[in-house]
């Protein structure tokens, strides 16, 4: 007999009764806010193109790096999920779309208790109206319905966007990127906002694969001679203003560290001669990424783009796996990171400035109430963003709350991001950090240590306001 698949409608609630019903009021007053999703890497051609989407193995599965490495780690192989090896295109051609569902499906136990399998529940039930769990035996029901559902209208990327009530939705490319679907999406009479963001490490780490031809094609592309220390910041400034004409508010910056540098002029340009020779050691391409960072930072108070920084992910730390399948298939792991004394050089020179909005994440969170929330509490540009990857859960959530709050407050903060590549799972995901918001919100009320009306201004901020202020949107 098949399990129902059941929504609890005090999900991620507190088992205090009092603390509940405190919640369930709160939340009933931002449920239906509309979505800012400031930062995410969804695909913007789906929204220029606004073609059916090909079949649930490919939305609601390859995309999904959470899912990948799960489903790797207990053996099951991701040529058998149906991802490419490097030089075979975007997808296993040996592969049936039904027997990869059918695979994930009858391994879909395996996610028992994480955030995916409520994203994916949420997905299941809300938007394709599915009644029963997915297992291996309901499989094929689940791929039917699924698919015959990407076949209708209502279905299609622009609809979604519209049901979803999604308000803004900020996309990550290259600095490489044409932009050509932000430009399509821009001419269209459609009315969805999909903006772009500058995100360039490929032309930043030289420790990035193909670094010195990236660099080349970036003065190609802006007309500058980035064989110079130079002619590359001015390329920085050019490739920035065109991302700024395609609606772009913000830049993101994944460093493996969050160091930062003001060195000279003249070693920059010898720094700079050296990884673009490729002779720079690993000391050297961290300085370089370090002085790059903040030079960012003084451009942004040029051009008002708000700055992020994501650092503290060993990427691809799976070196036979990056070899055979590439980037981003779920083989980054956390690392203890430092931020007071990595993000001082650039603090001391921009931190003070009002005009300059830095945006830090974290994986590691022994940082919080050490390091990230006293610096978010002193410096005027500097501000925190949420629980990020990992950590984006409800315990993640959970947690950073607790240990920021008291000293960074929460208007020093920016509210809720998705930063996914699974689209039909930002609802879900937005809803996740209402639920634990107005639940942290509410153990306070309990508490009497806020005002009820003051915690309903709180929920209404944390789900909305926040990241609109924040990303300059």
């Amino acid at each position: 007999m098949d399990a129902p698949l059941h929504l609890n409608d005090d999900r991620l609630f507190s088992a205090d009764a009092t603390v509940r019903v405190i919640a369930r009021e709160l939340y009933e007053a931002v449920r239906n806010l509309p979505i800012v999703s400031p930062h995410g890497h969804t695909d913007p051609s789906w929204f220029a193109l606004n073609a059916p989407f090909e079949n649930p193995a490919a939305l609601l599965l390859q995309p999904d790096h959470y899912l990948l490495r799960m489903l790797y780690s207990q053996g099951i192989s991701l040529t058998d999920l149906g991802i490419a090896t490097i030089g075979d295109g975007d997808a296993n051609p040996q592969r049936d779309a039904r027997e990869i569902w059918r695979l994930f499906a009858s391994n879909y136990y395996l996610f028992r208790g994480t955030p995916s399998r409520l994203w994916l529940d949420t997905v299941f039930s809300e938007v394709f109206g599915l009644e029963i769990a997915l297992s291996a035996a309901s499989a094929d029901r689940y791929f039917d319905r699924i698919s015959e559902a990407l076949e209708r209208p209502e279905f299609l990327p622009r609809a979604l966007f519209e049901r979803f009530d999604i308000e803004i939705l900020a996309t990550t490319e290259s600095p490489l990127d044409s932009l050509a679907a932000h430009r399509a999406i821009a001419e269209d009479s459609w009315g969805g906002r999909v903006i772009t963001t500058y995100r360039p490490d490929s032309v930043v780490d030289p420790e990035y694969e193909n670094f010195a031809e990236h660099v080349a094609q970036f003065g190609e592309l802006t007309g500058q001679d980035t064989g110079h220390w130079q002619g590359y910041l001015a390329a920085h400034r050019v490739r920035r203003r065109f991302f700024k004409s395609l609606g772009a508010t913000a830049t993101d910056h994944g460093h493996p560290s969050a160091a930062t540098a003001d060195l000279p002029l003249s070693a920059c340009e010898s720094l700079y001669r050296r990884c673009l020779s490729g002779q720079a050691d690993a000391h050297e391409a961290e300085q370089f990424r370090a002085q790059v960072l903040t030079e960012m930072a003084g451009m942004s108070l040029e051009d008002g783009l708000v700055m992020q920084l994501h650092p503290g992910s060993y990427r691809n730390h799976n070196a036979p796996l990056f070899t055979q399948y590439g980037r981003d298939r779920g083989a980054d792991i956390p690392m203890t990171t430092d931020y007071v004394k990595a993000l001082r050089p650039l603090l001391n020179r921009y931190g003070n400035e009002a005009g300059l909005t830095l945006i830090v994440f974290t994986l590691d969170e022994t940082s919080y109430s050490r390091e990230l929330a006293p610096l978010a509490g002193h410096y005027p540009a500097l501000r925190l963003g949420p629980a990020w990857w990992f950590h984006d859960s409800p315990e993640g959530m959970r947690r950073f709350r607790e240990q920021v709050t008291e000293t960074a407050g929460f208007y020093n903060t920016v509210g809720f991001n998705d930063d996914t590549r699974a689209f039909l799972s930002i609802p879900a995901r937005h809803d996740m950090a209402r639920r634990m918001d107005c639940n942290f919100l509410a153990q306070l009320v309990a508490e009497h240590r806020l005002p009820l009306d003051e915690a309903g201004e709180l929920a209404v901020e944390l789900s909305y306001t926040l990241a609109k202020r924040a990303y300059r949107l």
